[in-house]
């Protein structure tokens, strides 16, 4: 799960709104919710690959599904291609677009304020086409976001549990770690993105605006530690550097 900030820059308005991201459709979480990190050192890391971004409007028409099909197709590309080197079997998600939110999905109630989210049980993405998340943006948080989400994919082909209770300390490691994975997968594909210094800056103070720090909800962890995965996943650009089950408590906060 994640959450939409509201942000401007370069002065950067922290005012949030209750958003983006959540994992719906539970499947039981072991007891206490221990894991193990799943990311052999065997695999390495992400292999670099082109994913040049599409635009999300062109003269005016909306083109987000066809951005969004372009960044699946890449995420199943490099994650692919991680497994394949891991040894793990891999599997595509479903991927559902819905142009405006829907009454009921994944076998549930449309979770209420919800952009992006990807629901366990059923292995699927799902991306609305419109919101504040994706409409007109020109910055990295469309890309970041679907990246996180499929992150959860990936914590899921790896028997990594989504933790029962929203507000615990193994629901921010596992929120986290999807984070670290998001930046895993945009620093393998950084070179052919085509954004300056500024984007990359820009998109780790959306992060830390997005943060625990700003509503109360204890489910994500605190702003500097959001930025803080995002970045190491992007810097490391490997999945074993995104082991936040042994993190010490601060950093995943």
């Amino acid at each position: 799960m994640a959450k939409l900030p509201l942000v401007r820059f370069p002065s950067i308005k922290r005012a949030l709104v209750l958003a983006a991201v959540l994992a719906i459709s539970l499947p039981p979480a072991p007891a206490g919710a221990a894991v193990q990190d799943p990311f052999p050192g065997k695999a390495g890391r992400l292999p670099v690959t082109s994913c040049p971004e599409t635009a999300i409007s062109s003269g005016g028409i909306p083109r987000t599904r066809e951005y969004l099909q372009t960044v699946v197709t890449c995420l199943n590309t490099s994650w692919r291609a991680y497994f394949a080197k891991a040894g793990r079997a891999f599997a595509k998600p479903v991927v559902r677009y819905f142009d405006e939110p829907a009454d009921r999905v994944c076998g549930g109630d449309w979770p209420a304020q919800a952009a992006a989210f990807y629901c366990v049980e059923r292995r699927t993405l799902v991306f609305p086409l419109t919101g504040p998340w994706i409409e007109n943006r020109t910055d990295l948080y469309p890309l970041k976001v679907a990246a996180h989400e499929y992150g959860h994919h990936v914590q899921r082909l790896l028997g990594v549990g989504l933790p029962k209770a929203r507000e615990s300390a193994a629901r921010r490691r596992y929120e986290l770690q999807a984070d670290c994975l998001a930046g895993v997968f945009l620093g393998s594909v950084r070179g052919s993105l085509g954004r300056t210094g500024q984007d990359w800056a820009a998109l780790v103070e959306t992060a830390r605006a997005s943060g625990d720090d700003f509503d109360g909800v204890r489910s994500h962890g605190k702003g500097v530690n959001r930025a803080r995965w995002l970045e190491r996943g992007r810097q490391a650009v490997s999945p074993a550097a995104c082991d936040t089950w042994s993190a010490p408590a601060g950093h995943v906060a």
